[in-house]
């Protein structure tokens, strides 16, 4: 497949874009600027730009708690992204989720998830919805390699299968779960074996290569908007950064496997490319660079300089009303 040259262009911003967002948050995290946990997506950006850039805008997407790539990628606002990190009254929570809880429902994302798992049954949920309401949309759920050990996984599988749900399932699997190395938790060869016990079709392919990542799951989108039922990707990939901002990574891994990981950067494996295809000029790359720099500071100065949130809202939007 020969893809555009606007369309090579776009998935390079969009990685680009998760690359930057996360590294400004890192900094603002350690500055002490944003409260509670922050998990960094860099070094997987490009599962998530594959995945979603093939997306409609009405089509869904559930999350993990490493969801800001999963959130920008789907179409999320980086400004009142940003709000919700520092906790102000602008961002998608008003303040009061936080990096794991960002949800946007007007572009089809489900939300962020704190719990391992907890977004395999909402995206077969939102599944079961679209085959009761007889329209053409996907959902696609996002979730680690340490998610296969829970029973969602299995429900949800079985599940989606059994009923034909037009819901993807996508495996972004770094190799640790925490810091459990997944030699240690999966007793299966790969993810993708899974999806033999549950008679539905599965890939395994390079989570690194944006261009492979959407190529690949077009058809599985193609069969989920016929009605023929679920598909399984597992994608090769790596965090670059610990589990979660603070953490002693080192006591798991080491410098040289992190480094060696860095070599295969989709975000400059995608640059070499469109360099090597004539699709951009290095001016061009430079000036899509400059471009989302000025985005990030604008999203920044957008949530430094948003109210807090009042006092008095403090229980707005947490219960359901009338509450008891």
């Amino acid at each position: 497949m020969v893809l555009e040259a606007s369309l090579l262009k776009e998935l390079y911003r969009r990685m680009l874009l998760i690359r930057k967002f996360e590294y400004r948050v890192k900094d603002l995290f350690a500055e002490g600027k944003i409260p509670g946990f922050v998990h960094l997506y860099a070094g997987e950006e490009a599962v998530a730009v594959g995945v979603c850039t093939n997306l409609r805008r009405d089509d869904y997407v559930t999350s993990t708690h490493r969801g800001h790539g999963h959130c920008i990628a789907k179409g999320a606002d980086v400004k009142r992204m940003m709000a919700e990190l520092f906790g102000k009254g602008t961002g998608y929570c008003k303040g009061k989720g936080g990096s794991m809880h960002i949800a946007d429902f007007s572009v089809g994302m489900l939300g962020a998830n704190g719990m391992v798992g907890a977004g395999l049954p909402l995206a077969t949920g939102a599944g079961l919805s679209i085959k009761m309401r007889e329209t053409d949309q996907v959902a696609v759920c996002f979730f680690g390699d340490g998610a296969v050990d829970q029973g969602t996984f299995h429900e949800s599988l079985n599940l989606a299968s059994l009923w034909k749900l037009p819901v993807i399932f996508v495996c972004e699997n770094n190799s640790y779960f925490e810091s459990t190395h997944i030699s240690r938790h999966l007793s299966a060869r790969t993810v993708a074996d899974f999806a033999d016990a549950y008679r539905m079709p599965s890939l395994t392919i390079d989570g690194n290569d944006v261009v492979a990542i959407y190529e690949a799951i077009i058809e599985a989108i193609k069969r989920a908007r016929k009605g023929q039922g679920p598909t399984l990707v597992e994608c090769i990939t790596y965090r670059w950064e610990g589990h979660e901002e603070g953490e002693p990574w080192t006591t798991y891994r080491t410098v040289e496997e992190v480094e060696e990981w860095k070599k295969r950067d989709p975000i400059k494996k995608h640059a070499s490319l469109l360099l090597e295809k004539r699709v951009s000029t290095e001016d061009e790359i430079r000036k899509i660079e400059e471009q989302v720099d000025a985005e990030i500071r604008e999203a920044v100065k957008f949530a430094e300089e948003s109210p807090w949130p009042k006092p008095e809202e403090a229980l707005e939007d947490v219960f359901v009303s009338p509450y008891y």
